[in-house]
């Protein structure tokens, strides 16, 4: 699919709200999606589109030593399957992925899946910023909030997120003792009811 700079701009418009989840809705999807052991073929996303998705998911959450990478936690096919269950956004995505091919050739003569992890970081990092890029960058900055805040979101729903986060929530607990007799004292209450 080739686009210019003009309808990439275009299909910008709108970025943030439409690319928006909230992150009850990611967990609730995230049960549908699940974890896939190898990379989903996309239902959306062209070929190309895919693996810019997966490039830049993984430059936004690489792999630590604390977990893996956006990719392994099965962001891309989340991404997928939003722009399936959320139509609204599908314009904006395609253009964003568009408009990021187009600035990467512009400034290194290669579509962005092509490009060095420098030349990516170069890039990513004048939009990363938005207090600080450039006017002219205005809809790439708008769209790379919002695809890393659905990268994000992916994650941290994800099994992997989770365990990165080591949340403790949605657990049987056997019995409440209350607040520990420290922490009430350092509050200032007794924890007989009164202060």
């Amino acid at each position: 699919m080739s686009v210019d700079r003009r309808s990439a701009i275009r299909m910008l418009a709108g970025a943030s709200t439409a690319l928006a989840i909230t992150p009850a809705e990611a967990m609730v999807l995230r049960e549908f999606v699940g974890q896939a052991a190898t990379p989903a073929e996309p239902r959306f996303f062209t070929a190309h589109e895919y693996a810019t998705v997966r490039k830049l998911a993984d430059m936004i959450l690489p792999a630590d030593d604390r977990s893996g990478s956006a990719s392994e936690a099965g962001v891309p096919e989340f991404i997928d399957f939003m722009m399936i269950d959320r139509p609204d956004g599908q314009l904006p995505m395609r253009g964003g992925l568009a408009w990021m091919d187009l600035e990467a050739t512009e400034r290194f003569g290669e579509r962005l899946i092509h490009c060095t992890e420098a030349e990516c970081e170069e890039l990513l990092d004048d939009l990363a910023w938005p207090e600080r890029a450039p006017e002219a960058l205005s809809h790439g900055v708008a769209f790379f909030s919002a695809f890393r805040d659905l990268t994000a979101t992916g994650f941290w729903t994800s099994k992997m997120g989770i365990e990165d986060l080591e949340y403790m929530g949605n657990r049987y607990r056997n019995s409440w003792n209350g607040c520990p007799p420290e922490q009430l004292r350092r509050l200032g209450l007794t924890g007989d009811g009164g202060s």
